[in-house]
């Protein structure tokens, strides 16, 4: 008797281009030259100005002085411009800021984006509705700077850290997606949750949000990068130097022509220049949104599409 062995079906390719669909066609050499030529262009524009940045930052003053400002094609890398940033001066301590206002405020403004989409997900909650509607409302009218700022004095809040993350700490638009999202997990799921005793904040927690990861990612880093790049909140908030984030210390740097502290004497005596103190600031600012947006990448399709679609 012969025994059939049956051979282990294959698993399936993850780099496989996708089938296509019985009514697309094929896509012609043409038009394949074309679309790699267009994203090789759209690539080019984008990585030859970080390229010019980068690159300017780890020159020295005299390759920089040969080139004429920028330069492009490197001659011999120096990192004395990252280490007199580092060294304790104006820069890190506004990089330092910057990471715990940014930080603390991702967590705040989670917390309660959360907490509020969770609660206008459930249709029997007290005055969701209302709720709603006036939280639209404010996405069309809005008191303005003015108010803005006077209700700011009025609390107290000038020259404090809480100014830069309250008055821009919660957005409509992140509220909603997390609520589409919310509104499309199972309904059975939460009942039978609430059948075993399961409270609301159980529930949240141990079943919406782990169901919710994706979402969760993209306006994680959302609000992330809003908070690291926020600017104008602490220019007309803030009049202690000493108290402003990284973002702020840049503007100084590349619009008013004003060295961080403690830099002065190593530009004045040629061993810095100014141009490379400019692009390695500009560096320091996008190497955390640069590093975290490809581990969010993922997240995007599935949290973003899903939850703009049930909402």
């Amino acid at each position: 008797m012969t025994t059939v062995i049956d051979k282990p079906a294959s698993r399936p390719n993850r780099w496989a281009a996708p089938e296509r669909p019985a009514w697309e066609e094929e896509p012609s050499k043409a038009g394949l030259a074309g679309k790699g030529l267009v994203l090789s262009f759209a690539c080019l524009a984008v990585l030859f100005p970080l390229w010019i940045v980068v690159v300017t930052s780890l020159s020295s003053r005299k390759t920089i002085d040969e080139a004429g400002g920028l330069v492009i094609v490197p001659k011999g890398i120096t990192f004395i411009a990252y280490k007199e940033l580092l060294s304790g001066g104006q820069v890190t301590r506004a990089t330092v800021i910057s990471i715990l206002i940014t930080l603390v405020g991702t967590l705040f403004s989670m917390t309660v984006s959360v907490l509020c989409a969770y609660g206008l997900s459930r249709s029997g909650s007290l005055g969701h509705r209302w709720i709603l509607m006036t939280l639209l409302a404010t996405m069309f009218f809005s008191a303005g700077l003015i108010p803005t700022y006077l209700l700011v004095q009025s609390l107290g809040l000038m020259d404090s850290y809480l100014a830069l993350i309250l008055p821009s700490a919660v957005s409509v638009f992140n509220i909603l997606v997390l609520r589409g999202f919310f509104t499309g997990i199972s309904q059975e799921l939460i009942d039978s949750a609430r059948i075993d005793g399961a409270g609301e904040f159980r529930i949240l927690w141990q079943i919406v949000m782990p169901l919710s990861r994706a979402v969760l990612a993209v306006i994680t880093l959302f609000y992330a990068v809003g908070y690291w790049s926020a600017w104008f909140n602490a220019s007309i908030y803030l009049n202690d130097q000493d108290k402003v984030p990284l973002q702020n210390v840049m503007i100084q740097l590349v619009q008013r022509q004003q060295q961080p502290v403690g830099l002065g004497q190593a530009i004045r005596t040629g061993q810095l220049s100014g141009l490379a103190i400019q692009m390695a600031v500009m560096v320091m600012a996008l190497l955390p949104v640069a590093f975290l947006s490809p581990f969010v990448q993922k997240h995007f399709k599935k949290g973003m599409l899903t939850g703009a679609v049930k909402g």
